[in-house]
């Protein structure tokens, strides 16, 4: 929500600018209210814009703020045959989730199916290789399941009461 004040407050900065220099014009009356009666409507449209732009999907190839991220956690999808793949990633670094979505590919949208099927079995989440790369080798799996977590250390013993025979030392005195 903070991108979206901070990039509203930049829109209103221009607008303000743009009304300032029309207002200072010599021009006439009726062309300085009206440069000022349009940026009264473009500031709520503007908002309004932004806000609704929130609940789109975002296209991956738009996505230049994060272009080399390597790797990204799908955390929900949709395929829709024949037109696109949405997706619900969970990024590195960033608190919230991002909707996404990419054109539609027969051969991707096997692979989210088969990687979505391993770890429903094996319980650990779907990863996506280079989410925001234009090209997309052919040759490697964009989505895949992220191998389990290792197994916990076992407990190393600090210092063995029993010495090597096993019998218990005395304390000393």
């Amino acid at each position: 929500m903070s991108e979206l004040l901070m990039l509203f407050g930049v829109l209103g900065s221009l607008a303000g600018i743009l009304v300032s220099m029309a207002l200072w014009a010599p021009r006439r009356m009726w062309v300085k209210l009206g440069a000022l009666g349009i940026a009264m409507v473009f500031l709520p449209a503007g908002y309004f814009g932004l806000s609704e732009m929130l609940s789109r999907p975002k296209p991956v190839r738009l996505e230049l703020a994060r272009a080399e991220l390597a790797e990204a956690t799908v955390l929900g999808a949709r395929m829709e045959e024949d037109k696109a793949i949405y997706l619900w990633l969970g990024l590195p670094g960033v608190e919230e989730p991002r909707a996404y979505v990419l054109p539609w590919d027969r051969q991707l949208a096997r692979q989210l199916q088969g990687a979505e099927r391993e770890s429903e079995n094996s319980g650990v989440p779907v990863q996506m290789r280079k989410p925001f790369e234009d090209s997309m080798d052919e040759r490697e799996k964009v989505f895949y399941t992220a191998p389990p977590p290792p197994p916990p250390e076992k407990a190393r013993p600090s210092e063995n009461p029993l010495n090597f025979q096993g019998t218990q030392e005395a304390p000393r005195g």
